[in-house]
């Protein structure tokens, strides 16, 4: 294990080991002040930025931030990492990387080709010596496209997560939601629930309700009740009609344990949702969630700073070949990410290092209400993930989840994002959006009138005992 040290400003500054470096260099969040790894100045964060742009990204393929023989998760990046695909930057720094990444080589296919041959340590360490501007640009760049019964992360294309939760998961009151957002255009991405009650029984009653739904009106999109993995292996053991399992991940295995998951039960759990061929488009058959601070809260964080732990979950949704990831970036709370400055910072580098790493990334743009941040700053966050070609964003009724108790997007931010900047969801949602009348001329979203006769039959259902 090296030690490193750097002279700035007429002082010596030292770091004990690499996770102390990329700590330090991280920019300021509450998460790694609570756990004693944040940089004690601006001083010495300016110089641990110094001593990791100078660092060669072989190094982290050597100096190892978690222990391979402590950690599956470590054990996965080591054996699955690809020499061939990582060739072409192997000589570079961690700042000639990132001078690399801004320029004009840097092309959709070249990233494409990269991202097998990135470590997650190295991602995370570029994205702290670049600007929010930087990870946008980069970002934007990047195409990481997957399939189900829709595709999805296509360029110039947003797609939206509807997010139909209830306190008591009452059915109508779900149905009502979905319908509601349906009509904004919204669930190209999946019509995904966060069940209040989880257990086997309660997510066949979900999942089948929302197959019923999606096949009456033929709507090509994929549904997920979002249960413990576990409860999904059994829902599809007892022929319930499962589309997407669903899971929790972090990136330690301890953090994992926490979930009450490992590697094995997660590709148990892919391999039971492949044997359904529920696809039309696609195969991909996995939904993940991550969000900085879930390893931290679990004590499970081996004195890793958030961000670099954050994106090792990463190496975990790569493993699975999901169709959909995204980080919940503000949801954890302030003890994590205090305020908009950092929840936003957040969110874009969650976005740029996971689609750097080859992972189909989308966002929920959130934050809990004793955090210092308002409905104006996920406003910002959510344009600045838009023009970074964010895969997609996460809705709810009136932008209050009332089951989670958080704020994040409503359905009409969804709509006015795709006018402003020209994105149409999936192209296979698209097509049935105008089949259903729900689109006018120009592409935008209709007014539900008497041009639109299949929307009225949303409408009725929803209106339906």
């Amino acid at each position: 294990m090296a030690t490193y040290s750097v002279r700035l400003g007429g002082e010596t500054h030292g770091f004990r080991d690499l996770k102390d470096v990329l700590a330090c260099a991280s920019p300021l969040r509450s998460g790694d002040r609570l756990a004693g790894v944040a940089a004690e100045s601006n001083e010495r964060c300016i110089a641990a930025r110094y001593v990791l742009a100078d660092l060669p990204l072989k190094v982290f393929l050597e100096d190892l931030v978690v222990p391979y023989e402590d950690d599956e998760v470590t054990r996965l990046i080591v054996d699955s990492h690809d020499a061939a695909a990582f060739a072409p930057v192997s000589h570079m720094t961690v700042g000639q990387f990132r001078e690399w990444l801004l320029s004009y080589e840097a092309t959709t296919e070249a990233l494409s080709a990269l991202a097998p041959g990135l470590t997650p340590e190295m991602a995370a360490a570029v994205s702290k010596l670049m600007r929010n501007h930087d990870l946008i640009v980069v970002g934007a760049k990047i195409q990481v496209v997957t399939a189900f019964r829709n595709t999805l992360g296509l360029p110039g294309r947003l797609a939206s997560r509807l997010q139909p939760n209830h306190p008591t998961d009452d059915p109508m009151g779900i149905a009502g939601s979905t319908l509601d957002g349906l009509l904004y255009g919204v669930g190209d991405a999946v019509i995904g629930i966060n069940p209040a009650t989880d257990n086997v029984d309660a997510c066949i009653t979900l999942l089948t309700l929302l197959d019923r739904l999606r096949e009456r009106f033929e709507i090509p999109t994929q549904s997920c009740v979002l249960t413990h993995i576990t409860n999904s292996i059994q829902a599809i053991e007892r022929g319930a009609p499962l589309d997407l399992v669903f899971q929790s991940v972090a990136g330690t295995q301890a953090a994992n344990a926490g979930f009450g998951v490992d590697l094995a039960v997660l590709r148990e759990g892919r391999d039971a949702a492949l044997s359904l061929k529920r696809g039309t488009v696609g195969d991909n058959v996995v939904y993940l969630e991550t969000g900085q601070g879930s390893a931290l809260s679990a004590g499970a964080h081996h004195g890793v700073d958030q961000q670099t732990v954050e994106v090792r979950a990463y190496a975990v949704c790569r493993e699975l070949k999901p169709l959909l990831v995204n980080t919940v970036v503000g949801f954890i709370g302030p003890e994590y990410l205090y305020d908009a400055k950092q929840i936003i910072r957040a969110g874009l580098e969650d976005h740029f290092c996971g689609k750097l790493l080859g992972v189909p990334m989308g966002v929920d743009v959130c934050y809990t209400n004793h955090a210092e941040a308002d409905q104006d700053d996920m406003d910002s966050l959510a344009v600045l993930l838009t023009t970074a070609g964010c895969n997609f964003l996460i809705a709810v009724p009136g932008a209050d989840d009332i089951m989670l108790n958080y704020q994040s997007l409503s359905y009409h931010d969804v709509v006015s994002l795709r006018h402003l900047f020209n994105k149409p969801p999936a192209p296979e949602f698209e097509a049935w959006l105008r089949r259903m009348g729900m689109l006018d001329g120009a592409g935008r979203l209709a007014p539900v009138g008497h041009g639109a006769p299949h929307a009225r039959r949303l409408l009725d259902y929803g209106a339906a005992p």
